[in-house]
């Protein structure tokens, strides 16, 4: 996997909870946690994504939903 270096400013608590939780899970290393965060955050985008995609309705679709069925089929 290629990865890139990326340098960013975070508040002192948000550093705290990531080395906490890299130290409880036994992760190398702090990028680790921010890559599970942020696997989390797109999974979180999928399913929204899913879940809208879901409740539309398209209309060509449901127009040929019975194509090649006719009353004598059932």
């Amino acid at each position: 996997m290629h990865a890139e270096k990326l340098s960013i400013s975070i508040p002192a608590s948000a550093v705290d909870f990531i080395e906490k939780y890299r130290k409880k899970y036994t992760l190398k290393s702090r990028s680790q946690v921010i890559q599970q965060a942020l696997v989390l955050l797109l999974e979180q985008e999928l399913e929204a994504a899913y879940r809208e995609a879901a409740g539309q309705d398209d209309e060509a679709f449901e127009i040929t939903v019975a194509d090649g069925l006719n009353d004598e089929a059932w």
